[in-house]
């Protein structure tokens, strides 16, 4: 037993309500149940109920024992003097307000159906990966997908509300939010930390200097990056070398470049080295106009994955690394990656201006853009497909890399729509 079961059961009041009585028996009559508290204080506001013959408006407090609320003090807490119904599982110690009164207390124990316990209790115990995986074919495909619809919104807002931090951060700047974002993102998972520091030590408002100027945007970010050692003496490294020894000069950059052992190269193919994406970058970095708008107002879905397709510069055509030369030909920004830069990038950045902005119609092109791009194909995606949820596009997989870790990982089945369809009594 659990206070989260016990929040659900009175929110939706499955539970023996006839001849109610508080254990101080009095007759007690539910008229609202009031809103569940996300926040600190107490789990239930705005509830209204009757007991005796008096109507009472308040909150709810739900412990698993009575005694509960001693353990977590709330008796030296002004925000539960609003509590006007004790709901617990088990009354083993009596609460008296600070004037003295009887906090009025309701046991749920022997009110609630077993089959509801046991359903409840099934979802916590199981072993797969996706807690109602056996029992997922008794919900109606309604509820399955509007539990989708739900969490791909959930997705989208998270990562705009992340992308929300950096453009305070950035003072209400949408170039440079974009620029640090776009940057994160290059990295590909593994590398994510390290391009994030390396847009930080080099501002977007020093690269737009030297926008048309390839060598001396691959100057910075190399340089910045902590690649150009002095170990290669091919022309192009000493080019960039006497480049960003200039640049870094001016700028005032050379005590904050990052070290080359701060980029990961393990497990990845040589295609994705962090060299190649950081080539592939300054590529992107060098077009003319404006690096938000590129991102947030393309024409169309065809037309923002070109702006992806990014080919580097002569030479990471032929290198994968600085001085040694690839047995072929490198190729440039694949189909995928550039999918997951639109998944991952440009996707949140356009939510989050849509919701600056309060511009609904940019979160249908998001949604669009994603259901635009082939669905991922990852172990999660598969586990859904054998429970015959259909994943036909990005949007989808999305959606349901978020319905699994965000709600079956961490067994919330109480806040999931199939999960509580499921421990709903019949």
């Amino acid at each position: 037993m659990n206070e989260d079961i016990l929040s659900f059961i009175w929110r939706f009041q499955y539970f023996e309500t006839s001849n109610l009585q508080t254990d101080e028996n009095l007759n007690l009559s539910v008229i609202r149940t009031g809103n569940k508290n996300g926040n600190a204080g107490p789990d239930f506001s705005e509830a209204r109920v009757m007991i005796g013959q008096v109507q009472w408006v308040g909150s709810v407090e739900i412990h698993v024992r009575s005694s509960d609320w001693l353990l977590h003090m709330h008796e030296k807490n002004a925000a539960y003097e609003s509590v006007v119904l004790h709901v617990v599982w088990e009354n083993d110690k009596p609460v008296v307000r600070k004037d003295g009164t009887l906090l009025p207390t309701l046991s749920l124990k022997g009110r609630i159906k077993d089959a509801v316990l046991e359903r409840y209790a099934q979802l916590q115990d199981e072993n797969e990966s996706i807690p109602c995986a056996g029992l997922f074919g008794q919900v109606s495909d309604i509820l399955k997908y509007a539990m989708l619809d739900r969490v791909l919104l959930e997705r989208l807002d998270k990562k705009a509300q992340q992308v929300t931090l950096i453009y305070e951060e950035t003072r209400n700047d949408w170039e440079e939010t974009a620029y640090l974002w776009l940057c994160q993102h290059f990295g590909f998972k593994l590398n994510d930390p390290a391009f994030s520091r390396l847009a930080r030590i080099l501002p977007w408002k020093i690269l737009r200097k030297h926008r048309g100027q390839l060598s001396q945007i691959e100057a910075l970010l190399f340089g910045c990056a902590g690649m150009l050692s002095d170990e290669t003496d091919e022309p192009y490294v000493r080019l960039l070398r006497k480049e960003h020894q200039f640049l870094s000069a001016k700028y005032g950059l050379s005590e904050s470049c990052m070290n080359g052992h701060e980029w990961k190269y393990s497990r990845l193919r040589p295609a994705g080295f962090p060299t190649v994406r950081l080539a592939q970058l300054a590529q992107f970095l060098n077009n003319e106009g404006s690096l938000f708008t590129e991102l947030v107002y393309a024409g169309s879905f065809a037309e923002l994955r070109g702006k992806f397709h990014l080919e580097q510069s002569a030479y990471w055509k032929s290198h994968y690394l600085f001085g040694k030369k690839s047995r072929s030909s490198v190729p440039s920004m694949g189909k995928d990656a550039a999918h997951l830069l639109i998944i991952n990038a440009a996707v949140p950045l356009l939510v989050a201006y849509s919701k600056q902005k309060q511009q609904h119609e940019l979160l249908d092109k998001a949604v669009y853009w994603l259901s635009e791009i082939e669905a991922e194909n990852n172990r999660i995606t598969r586990e859904w497909n054998t429970l015959g949820i259909r994943v036909t596009n990005a949007a989808d997989s999305q959606a349901l890399l978020e319905w699994h870790n965000l709600y079956c990982t961490p067994r919330r089945c109480l806040e999931c729509t199939v999960g509580a369809a499921l421990v709903r009594p019949v």
